[in-house]
């Protein structure tokens, strides 16, 4: 019997997938290539965090892998129409990224709070200044994921009154219909949610508006969940005092662009889950979530296709996750299509 096929959408430097030598048939792809290579494969891991491949990929004709994983925790660029009617099970990141962003809007934060930014200008002007305290100030987390939940832990540790807001309420985390009230009256607004038909421009004129002259924003999830036209605009109208945006590679703004001279805006290069060592996580993240497939296993981390993410409360492996009869190998029909 053949061995299983690999298919990997790579970047580089590609996931050390040693550990699977001799077990499964590793084959690499680019942009370009997927489409022809994809009715080959049993398993295809998206390495290639900033392609939109797959999307394009996926509709053409050919068998289809029964498991994709997703090397990130967000998966709008990989789902598409005919992705989601399929019974291919896609799994992402979960468990790599949670602590790193969290340090990072800790670390935010802190900078905020005690002027840090503005350093290098105080020093030219020397003034006297009183740097605000972080313990017994709050905290909105909109995202009631491991992300946010873990932001929640560490915002917590820092004495910050925190309310977690999620899409539907539920024990100790508010739904969203209380975020406009909870927002008006918080010092820091975490946004910390999936990139979904729902959550898409949720940040705008509107809700920065709802602010108090003393907040700062910060923003760890997907670019088009902020409406930058938006958040130019209550910033330079000093609706709120500030705000972070942790920047996707393939969105930055130039350096000329008009949010570079924003008052108060910080971009960051997307540094917040690439913290040292994270290629390594996530290279044996999956090749452990290989090895339970392999052995037909339930897998974690298991994404709802229509809703665009793990559910939170799927805190288990799903069962509709396993192999219906063990790992299918090379040229399997009962591939979906």
């Amino acid at each position: 019997m053949p061995d299983p096929v690999l298919l990997v959408l790579d970047a580089a430097p590609s996931p050390r997938l040693g550990r699977l030598t001799g077990r499964v048939d590793v084959r690499h792809a680019d942009a370009s290539s997927l489409a022809g290579l994809l009715p080959a494969a049993d398993v295809l891991l998206v390495w290639d965090l900033a392609s939109d491949a797959v999307r394009t990929a996926w509709p053409g004709p050919g068998a289809r892998p029964r498991w994709v994983h997703a090397a990130s925790v967000g998966v709008d660029r990989v789902l598409c129409p005919e992705l989601v009617a399929s019974d291919t099970v896609l799994t992402n990141a979960r468990g790599v990224f949670e602590r790193p962003v969290a340090e990072y809007v800790a670390g935010l934060v802190l900078a905020f709070a005690k002027d840090l930014p503005r350093a290098p200008e105080l020093w030219s002007r020397p003034r006297h200044r009183e740097p605000q305290q972080v313990a017994g100030t709050r905290a909105v987390v909109v995202g009631a994921g491991p992300v946010g939940r873990e932001i929640t832990r560490l915002l917590h540790g820092l004495g910050v009154s925190v309310a977690l807001v999620g899409r539907t309420a539920r024990r100790t985390i508010h739904g969203a219909a209380d975020l406009d009230r909870l927002a008006a009256r918080a010092d820091w607004v975490v946004a910390a949610v999936p990139l979904t038909e729902s959550t898409r421009g949720m940040f705008d004129s509107r809700f920065f508006g709802l602010l108090q002259p003393s907040a700062r924003f910060i923003s760890v999830g997907r670019e088009a969940c902020v409406v930058r036209a938006g958040l130019e605009e209550a910033l330079n109208r000093r609706w709120f005092a500030g705000a972070a945006i942790d920047v996707a590679e393939g969105e930055r703004a130039v350096p000329e662009g008009p949010l570079w001279n924003v008052p108060g805006l910080l971009l960051t290069p997307h540094p917040s889950g690439a913290t040292v060592g994270w290629r390594d996580r996530l290279s044996e993240q999956f090749v452990a979530l290989y090895e339970q497939w392999e052995r037909g296993e339930a897998l974690p981390n298991v994404v709802d296709k229509e809703r665009g993410h793990v559910p939170s409360s799927d805190l288990s492996p799903n069962t509709d996750a396993s192999p219906r009869s063990g790992p299918p190998v090379n040229g399997s029909t009962a591939k979906p299509g």
